[in-house]
């Protein structure tokens, strides 16, 4: 998705699209969103800073449930197709995103991707946006759940510093657990009191993918939602994620773009 500029009448830069930009970008993921509807589909946003183990989860996710769930994965990367190699090691289809210099996906990259992947066959839908914890979050995809992951190895005020990241999620997990012992200045407590600050009543879950803590949770909340979506659309009903269409305007903002 490109920002278009106009000149103000004092000759700065301004969006003056944005509106539409993301009006457009919300017809696509509602068409997006009656498709994973339609093959009974649950579409799951994982968002976070890079490096906080969005794909390492995936494979502790396709380890657990591949008896009882079929997932399929779309990866979102500047570069590479190295995640969604992990992926289909694990014998999972897997569509690489490549956003060059995109900092996030939309509903019409994500709308490409399916095209790719046979939806009869697959019961979940991961999308693993790109690591950054600003923009993601003002982007729906046609997902029905948004999960922002939080790494041990950050700083547990990142709830407070990044604001609209947070508001965005419906769960928030908080990531390499595993590591907590050797890591005592970050108190997941006092995370979780950030984002209550927030006047977020998302769940927390405490997780470590490479040890395994925390992960049958985890996978109990993946299949329990799966199972609710299913009822939900027999119902001729949806759900929509928490997008935090502000955001935008705050990334661009913050880039100099918005006078």
């Amino acid at each position: 998705m490109r920002c278009k500029f106009a000149r103000t009448e004092s000759g700065k830069e301004a969006v003056t699209v944005l509106a539409s930009l993301l009006s457009e970008n919300d017809h696509a993921a509602a068409h997006n969103r009656e498709h994973f509807d339609r093959h009974k589909v649950l579409a799951i946003n994982l968002m976070s800073s890079p490096g906080s183990g969005k794909t390492a989860l995936l494979e502790a996710t396709i380890d657990a449930l591949s008896s009882r769930v079929s997932i399929a994965v779309v990866e979102g990367d500047l570069e590479t197709e190295n995640d969604a190699e992990r992926i289909r090691a694990r014998g999972v289809p897997a569509v690489q995103i490549a956003t060059g210099n995109a900092c996030h996906l939309d509903a019409h990259m994500v709308h490409d991707a399916l095209h790719q992947l046979n939806l009869d066959d697959v019961d979940v839908l991961f999308v693993e946006n790109v690591g950054n914890l600003v923009c993601p979050a003002s982007f729906d995809l046609g997902q029905h759940f948004n999960i922002t992951l939080l790494s041990v190895t950050e700083g547990d005020d990142k709830p407070a510093k990044y604001p609209v990241m947070f508001r965005a999620a419906d769960l928030v997990v908080l990531s390499k657990t595993d590591l907590l012992p050797v890591l005592d200045d970050f108190d997941p407590d006092r995370a979780e009191g950030y984002l209550r600050a927030l006047a977020s009543e998302a769940p927390v879950l405490r997780l470590s993918a490479r040890r395994g803590a925390g992960l049958d949770a985890w996978c109990d909340w993946v299949v329990t939602e799966l199972e609710t979506h299913r009822a939900r659309i027999a119902a001729g009903e949806t759900r929509t994620p928490s997008v935090q269409a502000d955001g935008a305007r705050l990334h661009l903002t913050e880039a100099g773009r918005i006078p």
